[in-house]
């Protein structure tokens, strides 16, 4: 599959390398004005690089359009997002186009209609903030979780748990955990100890400080968070430290639950300030800095159920964090932009994090896969991801028991749906047509997992 990909920034880099993974796969090329990002690139990742303004119809036949299976318009401007995506289908007649765009006005439903071919070619619209929004909301929904995601049209969760002295199933062998909870609909995919991420064999034990990435339905998650020795939390009172796109956009989520949820927002920027006071219709807003301890006790972040940071400065936010922490906010959540701070977080008292880029290049990846994969998450600094794939007729893994469908060591099948019951797989459980399954892979199995979905198969 022949892929450009304009804009090597954060987003843009992060799907260049994702996608040089799959050499046998991917033919990716990247694009920007900035010769030294895209030197970058070249030099690190098996992708070929352009140097030029991407929405230049001579640049994109440089990089390959004539012959191009899709273009990935992930620039920081939402203006050059567009304009490649309409030379790329008038010009080049490039079958997939996918755009990233930020501002609130092109997302407006009122303008949907300009999404069309006949108007913007523009497949598929990607909103890093409208995505990291619903990454934030899906962290409130389990509190004491540092990551989660939901898969299986919701019916199923993907959540990140920290360990501590208190979780009741320490130093247990796994194979174990489905004797002691027999009606428990939970699977663990992921430890991750120290520095190490991997899939864990039936005879490990789980021990204190490992952070365990598990599978469950969604039905079962708060008893599932109780097992890992974590109290439920509900969260009513929520101070929101930024009220950029993100800040906002959550804020308005957070109205709309009801009266019962009363949101406070800082923001250190008068105009921003005002502009959130005018579109909110509940929220207290104050002009400030969220790391001032008489602002904070103003906002009376002591009683406060959850402090969310999520201004576009990843050291403000974790600062402010430790801060709102140390002042008695129950729990604190970090936006977190540069993977390298992510080790951070738990040694000071963070409680989880999100990280835009992930969810971002993740939204991105769902449309770039083969075959019938229907959804990616991307774990940590892309060093696994979670993978939804649905099983046809022709696919290499229908029609086998679990234990003989050779997928890669570095992987395990999470939670199955067969029609509309969910269930945790077996050895003996055999997959069939119409099954979609959940699989946690590492990153150097991801190409091979896919592999065994697409024989057979189209791109889309």
């Amino acid at each position: 599959m022949k892929i450009i990909v304009c804009g090597a920034g954060q987003v843009g880099g992060q799907i260049a390398r994702h996608l040089s993974r799959e050499q046998d796969a991917n033919q990716v090329t990247v694009v920007d004005n900035n010769p030294a990002l895209v030197r970058r690139l070249t030099e690190a990742y098996d992708v070929s690089g352009v140097t030029g303004f991407a929405s230049h119809p001579d640049v994109l036949e440089q990089a390959g359009a004539r012959d191009a299976d899709m273009v990935i318009a992930a620039t920081q401007s939402d203006e050059v997002n567009m304009v490649v995506c309409q030379v790329a289908h008038s010009v080049f007649s490039v079958p997939r186009k996918i755009a990233r765009l930020r501002s609130p006005s092109y997302l407006n439903t009122l303008y949907s209609d300009l999404y069309r071919r006949e108007h913007l070619p523009i497949d598929v619209v990607i909103s890093p903030e409208f995505a990291v929004a619903d990454a934030v909301m899906q962290r409130l929904a389990a509190p004491a979780a540092f990551d989660i995601e939901a898969f299986l049209e919701e019916k199923a969760q993907l959540v990140g748990i920290s360990l501590d002295r208190d979780c009741s199933v320490l130093n247990t062998p796994l194979r174990q955990l489905s004797e002691l909870f027999t009606t428990l609909r939970a699977h663990v995919v992921g430890i991750r100890r120290g520095e190490r991420l991997f899939v864990p064999e039936p005879p490990d034990q789980l021990y204190e400080g490992d952070q365990v990435y598990v599978f469950c339905v969604t039905e079962d998650l708060q008893r599932v968070m109780e097992v890992y020795g974590k109290a439920s939390l509900d969260v009513q009172r929520t101070l929101i430290i930024g009220a950029g796109n993100i800040g906002l956009n959550v804020a308005q989520k957070l109205e709309s639950k009801g009266r019962k949820s009363r949101v406070k927002l800082i923001e250190k920027n008068m105009d921003r300030a005002e502009h959130a006071a005018d579109t909110l219709k509940r929220s207290i807003v104050l002009n400030g800095d969220a790391l001032d301890l008489e602002l904070l006790h103003e906002a009376n972040v002591r009683r406060v159920d959850a402090a969310l940071a999520l201004t576009d400065d990843d050291k403000t936010n974790i600062l402010a964090c430790v801060r709102a922490k140390n002042e008695g906010a129950k729990l604190v959540v970090a936006l977190v932009n540069d993977p390298s701070l992510i080790g951070l977080i738990a040694p000071m008292g963070i409680d989880a994090y999100v990280n835009p880029r992930a969810t971002t290049v993740s939204s991105i990846l769902r449309y770039v896969r083969h075959g019938r994969i229907r959804a990616v998450y991307s774990i940590g600094d892309g060093e696994a991801e979670v993978i939804e794939a649905q099983v046809l007729g022709t696919s290499a893994i229908a029609g086998r028991l679990i234990r003989d469908a050779e997928f890669p060591e570095s992987s395990i099948v999470g939670l199955i749906q067969k029609k509309d019951r969910i269930m945790v797989p077996k050895g003996d459980t055999r997959i069939e047509e119409g099954d979609v399954l959940t699989i946690f892979a590492t990153s150097e199995a991801v190409a091979e997992v896919e592999r065994l979905f697409q024989v057979g198969l189209d791109f889309f």
